[in-house]
């Protein structure tokens, strides 16, 4: 069974700084893109961040220059590193990763929430 487990969320002052975890369970053969997305009340599901297989990243604009995504493939473990955090990232935090057949896979989700 796939599992994907996440940590590292919490409670956070403005201007604080928070590192996420989700770690692949090895039933996945080929993990392709890894990532997270988020999703605030009221909102629809959105990417934050992701990385290909070979280390290209991509950021949704509002992230740029304040959160750092990263795998290690050897633990089938991908981070997101978020610094200069702010209210408007408040928001449940889902890992996703795709294999290389295009089977896409979501963690439980993780809570941050960022006080002003």
């Amino acid at each position: 069974q796939v599992q994907l487990v996440e940590s590292g969320g919490g409670l956070v002052p403005a201007g604080g700084s928070l590192r996420l975890s989700c770690v692949v369970s090895r039933s996945i053969f080929r993990i392709n893109t890894m990532g997270w997305y988020r999703q605030a009340p009221g909102n629809q599901r959105e990417l934050v961040a992701r990385i290909s297989s070979g280390g290209t990243t991509n950021y949704a604009d509002s992230v740029k220059g304040r959160f750092t995504i990263s795998r290690d493939n050897a633990e089938n473990t991908v981070y997101l590193q978020m610094n200069n955090l702010k209210p408007e990232d408040t928001a449940v935090y889902y890992c996703n990763v795709v294999d290389s057949i295009g089977g896409r896979y979501w963690g439980q989700g993780t809570q941050v929430t960022v006080s002003s």
